[in-house]
């Protein structure tokens, strides 16, 4: 719970890491939310993309064979694999390489470009987008904002820029499972997205 307690020291309530009432509405107010139905749907699935809110950035220190689980298509063998295992630069650089506004290999963009904040903002058009989006140009030339100062922002952007809280008018089993396919492109982690926003659900109508 690592960026809720950062959470809670910057808007002055008591920084134990517990997502209580006082700690929901003021992530709701913040964040302008309108209902608690987008707000329980938002914060599970941030909650469970994030591991728990401690995650801001991506981590790329893959192994050679999760390397070739995760990102196949990018390595040719296990020997090649074994060149960028446990090099997170190398591994980002190359497999978001020549995709979403990111240079080649060389230029590195992969890996500066990589995943940031609670739903994992990553490609350099996507930070361009949020840059505009945040009216904050400086965003694009240090990502590491996104992390360090717009950890819920990044993700609301997502949430907005794919029109996702139109998923989100009631919480029931089939809506979180629309949205997880939206977010994840999968249903990876179902379960748990269900039991998280069933939870924050809870504690809102309380």
């Amino acid at each position: 719970m690592k960026k809720i307690i950062e959470f809670q020291k910057e808007h002055g309530l008591f920084p134990d890491g517990k997502i209580g009432k006082n700690t929901l509405n003021k992530l709701k107010e913040v964040l302008f939310i309108s209902s608690d139905e987008h707000l329980a749907h938002f914060l599970g699935q941030c909650d469970h993309e994030s591991g728990g809110f401690n995650a801001d950035t991506e981590n790329l220190n893959y192994s050679a064979k999760g390397l070739l689980s995760t990102f196949k298509k990018y390595f040719e063998d296990l020997e090649h694999a074994l060149i960028y295992e446990r090099k997170p630069e190398k591994i980002g650089s190359r497999v978001y390489a020549n995709r979403m506004g990111n240079g080649n290999e060389m230029t590195k963009e992969g890996y500066i470009y990589r995943g940031r904040g609670a739903i994992q903002l990553t490609g350099r058009d996507n930070y361009k987008a949020f840059a505009k989006y945040m009216n904050n140009p400086a965003i694009e030339f240090d990502p590491t904002k996104v992390a360090k100062e717009y950890y819920f922002d990044s993700a609301l952007f997502f949430f907005r820029k794919n029109n996702l809280f139109s998923l989100c008018n009631v919480v029931s089993e089939d809506a979180i499972r629309k949205l997880t396919r939206r977010v994840n492109g999968g249903h990876n982690g179902l379960a748990d997205r269900i039991k998280l926003t069933n939870h924050y659900y809870t504690l809102l109508k309380r």
